[in-house]
Protein backbone atom coordinates (compact mmCIF):
# COMPACT_ATOMS: atom_id res chain seq x y z
CA UNK A 1 0.00 0.00 0.00
CA UNK A 2 1.49 3.82 -0.38
CA UNK A 3 2.10 5.76 1.77
CA UNK A 4 -0.01 8.47 2.25
CA UNK A 5 3.00 11.74 1.02
CA UNK A 6 3.30 9.10 -1.83
CA UNK A 7 -0.17 9.19 -2.75
CA UNK A 8 -0.76 13.15 -2.23
CA UNK A 9 2.26 13.54 -4.59
CA UNK A 10 0.33 11.75 -6.99
CA UNK A 11 -2.89 13.68 -7.25
CA UNK A 12 -1.67 16.95 -5.92
CA UNK A 13 -2.53 18.39 -9.88
CA UNK A 14 -5.42 16.24 -10.39
CA UNK A 15 -8.01 18.76 -9.33
CA UNK A 16 -10.81 18.52 -11.67
CA UNK A 17 -11.34 21.39 -14.25
CA UNK A 18 -14.04 24.15 -13.62
CA UNK A 19 -14.77 25.12 -17.19
CA UNK A 20 -18.86 25.84 -16.19
CA UNK A 21 -19.69 22.26 -15.13
CA UNK A 22 -20.06 21.17 -11.86
CA UNK A 23 -17.17 18.95 -10.35
CA UNK A 24 -18.64 17.12 -7.92
CA UNK A 25 -21.50 15.63 -9.50
CA UNK A 26 -19.57 13.36 -12.00
CA UNK A 27 -17.20 11.99 -9.12
CA UNK A 28 -20.67 11.75 -6.61
CA UNK A 29 -22.13 9.09 -9.41
CA UNK A 30 -19.24 7.12 -9.02
CA UNK A 31 -19.13 7.05 -5.22
CA UNK A 32 -23.06 6.24 -5.50
CA UNK A 33 -22.61 3.62 -8.30
CA UNK A 34 -25.84 2.26 -7.98
CA UNK A 35 -26.47 2.65 -4.19
CA UNK A 36 -28.81 5.03 -3.02
CA UNK A 37 -27.56 7.92 -0.76
CA UNK A 38 -30.34 9.67 2.35
CA UNK A 39 -30.36 13.29 1.92
CA UNK A 40 -27.88 13.99 4.40
CA UNK A 41 -25.12 13.60 1.91
CA UNK A 42 -27.12 16.36 -0.59
CA UNK A 43 -27.57 18.54 2.36
CA UNK A 44 -23.28 19.04 3.06
CA UNK A 45 -22.13 19.38 -0.80
CA UNK A 46 -23.00 22.90 -1.27
CA UNK A 47 -20.86 23.65 2.16
CA UNK A 48 -18.15 21.30 1.85
CA UNK A 49 -17.89 22.58 -2.24
CA UNK A 50 -17.82 26.46 -1.03
CA UNK A 51 -15.22 25.20 1.84
CA UNK A 52 -12.95 23.52 -0.51
CA UNK A 53 -13.45 25.48 -2.93
CA UNK A 54 -13.12 28.98 -1.28
CA UNK A 55 -12.51 29.25 1.77
CA UNK A 56 -10.12 26.80 3.54
CA UNK A 57 -6.01 27.32 2.65
CA UNK A 58 -5.25 23.54 2.63
CA UNK A 59 -3.82 22.28 -0.74
CA UNK A 60 -3.17 18.49 -1.52
CA UNK A 61 0.90 19.48 -0.62
CA UNK A 62 0.18 21.18 2.35
CA UNK A 63 -2.31 18.76 4.32
CA UNK A 64 0.86 18.55 6.62
CA UNK A 65 1.62 22.20 6.98
CA UNK A 66 0.89 23.74 10.49
CA UNK A 67 -0.05 26.85 9.33
CA UNK A 68 -2.54 25.02 6.94
CA UNK A 69 -6.91 25.62 7.97
CA UNK A 70 -8.29 22.37 9.52
CA UNK A 71 -11.31 20.88 8.43
CA UNK A 72 -13.26 18.40 10.62
CA UNK A 73 -16.26 16.29 9.57
CA UNK A 74 -18.51 15.64 12.64
CA UNK A 75 -20.95 14.88 10.39
CA UNK A 76 -19.40 11.94 9.38
CA UNK A 77 -22.42 9.71 7.87
CA UNK A 78 -22.46 12.11 4.90
CA UNK A 79 -19.14 11.01 3.84
CA UNK A 80 -19.76 10.66 0.16
CA UNK A 81 -19.99 14.07 -0.42
CA UNK A 82 -16.76 14.67 1.30
CA UNK A 83 -14.77 11.99 -0.58
CA UNK A 84 -16.16 13.62 -3.89
CA UNK A 85 -15.16 17.01 -3.23
CA UNK A 86 -11.41 15.26 -1.99
CA UNK A 87 -11.23 13.94 -5.31
CA UNK A 88 -12.62 17.00 -7.42
CA UNK A 89 -9.60 19.04 -5.50
CA UNK A 90 -6.74 16.52 -5.67
CA UNK A 91 -6.59 15.10 -2.59
CA UNK A 92 -7.48 11.10 -3.37
CA UNK A 93 -7.45 9.66 -6.61
CA UNK A 94 -10.94 9.48 -8.56
CA UNK A 95 -10.29 5.92 -8.84
CA UNK A 96 -10.57 5.25 -5.19
CA UNK A 97 -14.23 6.44 -5.23
CA UNK A 98 -15.16 3.24 -7.13
CA UNK A 99 -14.81 1.14 -4.49
CA UNK A 100 -16.05 3.39 -1.49
CA UNK A 101 -16.35 0.92 1.21
CA UNK A 102 -15.52 -1.93 -0.04
CA UNK A 103 -13.16 -5.08 1.81
CA UNK A 104 -9.73 -3.31 0.15
CA UNK A 105 -10.66 0.18 0.18
CA UNK A 106 -9.12 3.26 2.38
CA UNK A 107 -12.46 5.20 2.23
CA UNK A 108 -14.89 3.65 4.62
CA UNK A 109 -18.08 4.68 5.52
CA UNK A 110 -17.10 7.01 8.27
CA UNK A 111 -13.85 8.81 7.17
CA UNK A 112 -10.54 7.74 8.64
CA UNK A 113 -7.23 10.34 9.26
CA UNK A 114 -4.75 7.28 8.81
CA UNK A 115 -5.78 6.78 5.30
CA UNK A 116 -7.05 9.32 3.77
CA UNK A 117 -4.93 12.27 2.37
CA UNK A 118 -6.24 15.41 3.85
CA UNK A 119 -8.49 13.92 6.51
CA UNK A 120 -8.16 15.87 9.83
CA UNK A 121 -10.05 13.26 12.01
CA UNK A 122 -11.51 9.94 12.03
CA UNK A 123 -15.50 10.38 12.75
CA UNK A 124 -17.96 7.69 14.33
CA UNK A 125 -20.78 8.42 16.85
CA UNK A 126 -21.79 12.07 16.61
CA UNK A 127 -21.53 14.45 18.75
CA UNK A 128 -17.84 14.38 19.22
CA UNK A 129 -16.72 16.70 16.24
CA UNK A 130 -17.32 19.98 17.76
CA UNK A 131 -15.10 19.68 21.15
CA UNK A 132 -12.29 17.88 19.14
CA UNK A 133 -12.44 21.09 17.12
CA UNK A 134 -12.47 23.37 19.80
CA UNK A 135 -8.94 21.39 21.22
CA UNK A 136 -7.45 21.96 17.86
CA UNK A 137 -7.72 25.47 17.93
CA UNK A 138 -7.38 26.16 21.41
CA UNK A 139 -3.97 24.20 20.41
CA UNK A 140 -2.98 26.14 17.51
CA UNK A 141 -3.47 29.19 19.66
CA UNK A 142 -1.43 27.69 22.56
CA UNK A 143 1.44 27.38 20.15
CA UNK A 144 1.15 30.75 19.04
CA UNK A 145 -0.15 30.10 15.20
CA UNK A 146 -2.72 32.59 14.76
CA UNK A 147 -3.19 32.27 11.11
CA UNK A 148 -4.77 29.01 10.69
CA UNK A 149 -8.93 28.20 11.33
CA UNK A 150 -10.65 25.54 12.52
CA UNK A 151 -13.50 24.63 10.60
CA UNK A 152 -16.18 21.74 11.75
CA UNK A 153 -19.33 20.68 10.25
CA UNK A 154 -22.34 18.85 11.98
CA UNK A 155 -25.76 18.42 12.28
CA UNK A 156 -27.98 20.03 14.07
CA UNK A 157 -28.75 16.31 16.07
CA UNK A 158 -26.08 16.31 17.33
CA UNK A 159 -26.56 19.53 19.14
CA UNK A 160 -28.93 17.35 21.45
CA UNK A 161 -25.47 15.41 23.36
CA UNK A 162 -24.37 17.56 26.17
CA UNK A 163 -20.65 17.31 25.07
CA UNK A 164 -21.45 19.99 21.95
CA UNK A 165 -23.21 22.47 25.09
CA UNK A 166 -19.74 21.93 26.61
CA UNK A 167 -17.74 22.66 23.32
CA UNK A 168 -19.91 25.70 22.65
CA UNK A 169 -19.69 27.20 26.32
CA UNK A 170 -15.91 26.90 26.20
CA UNK A 171 -15.17 27.87 23.38
CA UNK A 172 -17.34 31.23 23.72
CA UNK A 173 -15.63 31.35 27.43
CA UNK A 174 -12.07 31.55 26.24
CA UNK A 175 -12.68 33.29 22.85
CA UNK A 176 -11.62 31.03 20.38
CA UNK A 177 -11.98 33.30 17.22
CA UNK A 178 -9.82 30.90 15.26
CA UNK A 179 -12.62 28.32 15.27
CA UNK A 180 -16.05 28.13 12.97
CA UNK A 181 -18.65 25.97 13.16
CA UNK A 182 -20.98 25.09 10.46
CA UNK A 183 -24.37 23.53 11.38
CA UNK A 184 -26.09 22.05 8.60
CA UNK A 185 -30.30 22.51 10.21
CA UNK A 186 -32.74 20.44 9.13
CA UNK A 187 -34.66 20.75 12.28
CA UNK A 188 -34.04 17.26 13.16
CA UNK A 189 -32.63 17.93 16.72
CA UNK A 190 -34.99 16.42 19.56
CA UNK A 191 -34.95 19.23 21.95
CA UNK A 192 -34.24 22.73 19.45
CA UNK A 193 -33.12 25.72 21.52
CA UNK A 194 -35.77 28.85 21.52
CA UNK A 195 -34.93 31.45 19.02
CA UNK A 196 -33.40 28.73 16.70
CA UNK A 197 -29.85 26.88 16.26
CA UNK A 198 -27.53 30.50 16.34
CA UNK A 199 -29.04 31.61 19.95
CA UNK A 200 -27.38 28.26 21.18
CA UNK A 201 -24.32 29.57 20.17
CA UNK A 202 -24.75 33.38 20.54
CA UNK A 203 -25.91 33.18 24.41
CA UNK A 204 -22.35 31.93 24.78
CA UNK A 205 -20.71 34.61 22.97
CA UNK A 206 -20.51 33.42 19.49
CA UNK A 207 -21.27 35.40 16.46
CA UNK A 208 -23.64 33.85 14.09
CA UNK A 209 -25.18 33.82 10.90
CA UNK A 210 -28.28 32.03 9.04
CA UNK A 211 -27.73 31.03 5.55
CA UNK A 212 -29.88 29.04 2.84
CA UNK A 213 -27.35 25.77 2.81
CA UNK A 214 -27.67 25.75 -0.66
CA UNK A 215 -26.79 29.52 -1.77
CA UNK A 216 -23.26 28.96 -2.32
CA UNK A 217 -22.60 32.85 -2.33
CA UNK A 218 -24.66 33.16 0.90
CA UNK A 219 -22.38 30.60 2.48
CA UNK A 220 -19.36 32.01 1.04
CA UNK A 221 -20.12 35.23 2.77
CA UNK A 222 -21.14 33.93 5.80
CA UNK A 223 -18.41 31.82 6.32
CA UNK A 224 -15.90 34.27 5.34
CA UNK A 225 -17.63 36.90 7.90
CA UNK A 226 -15.84 36.18 11.15
CA UNK A 227 -14.87 38.33 13.89
CA UNK A 228 -11.22 38.90 15.31
CA UNK A 229 -12.00 37.76 19.00
CA UNK A 230 -15.04 35.45 18.92
CA UNK A 231 -15.89 32.04 17.70
CA UNK A 232 -18.43 32.25 14.51
CA UNK A 233 -20.87 30.07 13.63
CA UNK A 234 -22.66 29.72 10.16
CA UNK A 235 -26.13 28.09 10.55
CA UNK A 236 -26.74 26.28 7.06
CA UNK A 237 -30.62 25.56 6.73
CA UNK A 238 -32.15 22.69 4.41
CA UNK A 239 -35.34 21.28 3.97
CA UNK A 240 -36.72 19.03 6.42
CA UNK A 241 -36.15 16.27 4.18
CA UNK A 242 -32.83 16.30 4.39
CA UNK A 243 -31.46 14.51 7.04
CA UNK A 244 -28.62 16.06 8.86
Amino acid sequence: MSSLATITTQVADAAAPLDGRDPVAPLLERVRAGRDFGPNVYSTRDVLWVLYDRILRVTPATVDEPDRDRFLLSKGHAVAGYYAVLAAKGFIPPDWLDDQGGPGSRLGDHPDRTLVPGVEIGSGSLGHGLGLAVGSALGLRAQGLLDPRVYVLLGDAELDEGSNHEAIAYAGAVGLANLTAIVVDNSSATYGWPGGVATRFTVNGWIAATVDGHDQDALHAALTGHHGHRPHVVVAVVNNGEQA
